[in-house]
């Protein structure tokens, strides 16, 4: 029998839109069943290495990977040979003859295609400059079941057009919704992304967050300065007007709901009074990486 060939997660686009749409609908019946009955990951080892913090990513997957029946091994970056020189390569190579996956979390996503391009298992992305795929899925998720449906749904993203909005972007492609992106000038997502969303679905650029969020159903935003930037004060001076607040979300529906991939600055690119109120659903949105990092991690490395 042909051996199957390696999947990797590296961005939204490497799966079809029926693959995505099965890791959505199979997060909520892993959600809804709790506990999974036949442990798809037993006798599985599956790698992490985070080079930046992390809490929803590296906990929901080590979480995934127990509840699945399998082990998660972190791997700390200082004390990984590669602190001293041992190539990405040679790292890849290594750990492909001992683990059946690995998920990474570092800083370029040109580090991350080369690891996947030497190892012969999966290869998960925790998290890039580009790209924040499992993030992505678990928007999806969330969005489904707070609406109902994905069909004539309007995505608002407001703030940075950063790896979270590439993600959601490509996520939102894959899955017909409509996404209305508002970013300061200079700042807009990724062009590839848009450019390859645009063949999927309308997606629209603006420089006014009041113009993106008209009749939205669901309104998304991130922090204004990534890990790294946070001393880039100019960066912030150029976001104030992109915050989402009460009177932002009077020009949405008013049964839209508020989403957010945490961690949130509070009182910068969303006040206090909307992710706490009614139309917030960021602690949902938060569980739910647990239910889709188990269905991503099943679809990789069982089907």
């Amino acid at each position: 029998m042909k051996p199957k060939a390696k999947r990797d997660y590296l961005k939204v686009f490497d799966f079809s839109k029926d693959e995505f749409l099965y890791i959505i609908k199979r997060s909520k019946n892993l959600k809804k069943s709790k506990e999974s009955s036949n442990y798809p990951l037993f006798g599985k080892n599956v790698g992490m290495i985070f080079e930046k913090p992390s809490t929803r990513t590296r906990v929901s997957f080590e979480v995934s990977v127990y509840q699945l029946g399998g082990h998660a091994i972190y791997l700390s970056p200082k004390e990984l040979q590669l602190c001293r020189g041992e190539t990405i390569g040679d790292t890849a190579k290594v750990l492909s003859r001992y683990l059946d996956a690995m998920v990474i979390r570092t800083f370029s996503h040109k580090t991350l295609e080369e690891f996947s391009a030497y190892a012969d298992i999966p290869v998960i992305n925790a998290l890039t400059d580009l790209h924040h795929p499992c993030q992505a899925a678990a928007d999806i998720l969330t969005i489904f079941e707070k609406k109902g449906r994905l069909e004539g749904i309007k995505v608002a993203y407001i703030g940075d057009g950063n790896n979270v909005a590439n993600s959601l972007i490509e996520a939102c492609a894959l899955t017909g919704l409509k996404i209305d992106v508002a970013t300061p000038e200079g700042y807009e997502p990724l062009e590839e992304s848009v450019k390859k969303a645009r063949s999927c679905t309308e997606v629209n650029i603006f420089n006014n967050p009041f113009q993106a969020v008209q009749d939205a159903d669901v309104i998304y935003t991130d922090v204004w300065l990534s890990m790294g930037e946070e001393g880039k004060i100019e960066k912030r001076e150029k976001f104030k007007d992109f915050q989402v607040n009460s009177n932002l979300l009077k020009y949405a529906k008013a049964d839209a709901i508020v989403m957010h991939c945490l961690p949130a600055h509070r009182g910068e690119e969303i006040t206090d009074e909307v992710i706490d109120g009614p139309q917030s659903v960021v602690f949902d949105q938060a569980e739910n990486r647990l239910h889709t990092s188990k269905a991503i991690l099943e679809f990789l490395l069982t089907l």
